[in-house]
């Protein structure tokens, strides 16, 4: 396992670059976000550690990141002050452009993977998800439906302007950018949904991550009850992932300081429980070029990058 310090900043999201297995993109905020501004911190692993690259910062927190999907040096972050902001890490400057049309804080930021698709989505504090062209620096459309704050906006790596939503109304939405309109609304959890994410497998399948300590799985064909439930968190799970070389497992990270694998077609799904953090731990990814590698970030001021031992058996 290698690791980052950044003191005074506090971890809310982590992304792996989808052109360079070696960089990571980092989103956090002073004072656990409650106050003072945020960093961009872009982040190199190598064999000993992982030392920082170049970071940017923000005058607000920062609690969301994605990587564009056509340009190996462009990022989106999400802002506490409502805003999008676009940066490119090749030019000392930094930002780019600076996308406004939401009225609080901004959670959740993903990039489209769709081919011949450049879309950004964006979910918020103030019950919207908005779709976003990044190069003409447009608001594509604005979605309403959820009554409560939306925490994870996540693009479909299969369908075409499609995208989920959890939101704090315990809902998981599923959207048609076209029609502009919701598709699917499932009670997905009786507490906040804080997370979601897209099977890379199945393009009906996504799992929910709540403040009830639980994940569920869903297949979009039959939503009366979940595919799977996993219980073992004993607080909020922050955030889910889809396992990007296996069709049935995932990771969690949660409130209760631990990282957690499972695999939902297991009776006994989860598959190891990691407590290498000492505050919340609130980003996860994986890496697509190197097979089960992870990458976490926590309020600890750290980023961690290891492989699960239960995946490196495999």
């Amino acid at each position: 396992m290698t690791s980052f310090k950044s003191p005074g900043r506090h971890g809310y999201a982590v992304e792996v670059s989808p052109f360079v297995a070696s960089t990571v993109a980092c989103a956090s905020s002073q004072y656990y976000g409650i106050a003072g501004c945020g960093t961009l911190l872009v982040l190199e692993q190598r064999e000993a550690d992982v030392s920082l690259v170049r970071s940017f910062d923000w005058s607000n927190g920062l609690f969301d990141v994605t990587w564009s999907e056509n340009n190996e040096h462009v990022l989106v972050t999400a802002g506490g002050d409502g805003s999008l902001q676009i940066w490119d890490t090749a030019n000392p400057q930094g930002l780019l452009q600076v996308l406004k049309g939401h009225t609080q804080e901004v959670y959740s930021v993903d990039w489209s993977q769709t081919q011949g698709e450049n879309l950004v989505v964006s979910g918020s504090w103030d019950h919207t998800a908005k779709v976003w062209d990044p190069e003409r620096c447009q608001l594509v459309s604005s979605l309403q439906g959820h009554e409560g704050v939306i925490y994870s906006t996540i693009w479909s790596p299969y369908i075409p302007a499609c995208f989920a939503s959890a939101s704090g109304d315990g809902t998981l939405r599923v959207w048609d950018v076209k029609a502009g309109s919701c598709r699917l609304a499932i009670p997905a959890h009786r507490a906040e949904a804080l997370s979601c994410d897209w099977c890379k497998y199945d393009q009906n399948v996504l799992v929910t991550g709540a403040v009830d300590c639980s994940l569920r799985v869903w297949d979009l064909r039959n939503i009366r009850n979940p595919l799977a439930q996993m219980v073992g968190h004993s607080y909020a799970i922050r955030r889910v992932k889809f396992c990007p070389f296996y069709k049935t497992v995932l990771a969690s990270c949660s409130y209760d300081f631990t990282v957690r694998f499972w695999d939902y077609s297991k009776n006994q799904p989860l598959l190891e429980t990691l407590e290498h953090h000492s505050e919340f731990v609130c980003g996860l990814d994986f890496n697509l070029h190197i097979p089960n590698q992870v990458v976490d970030c926590s309020w600890d001021e750290t980023v961690k990058v290891f492989t699960p031992s239960c995946l490196a058996a495999q």
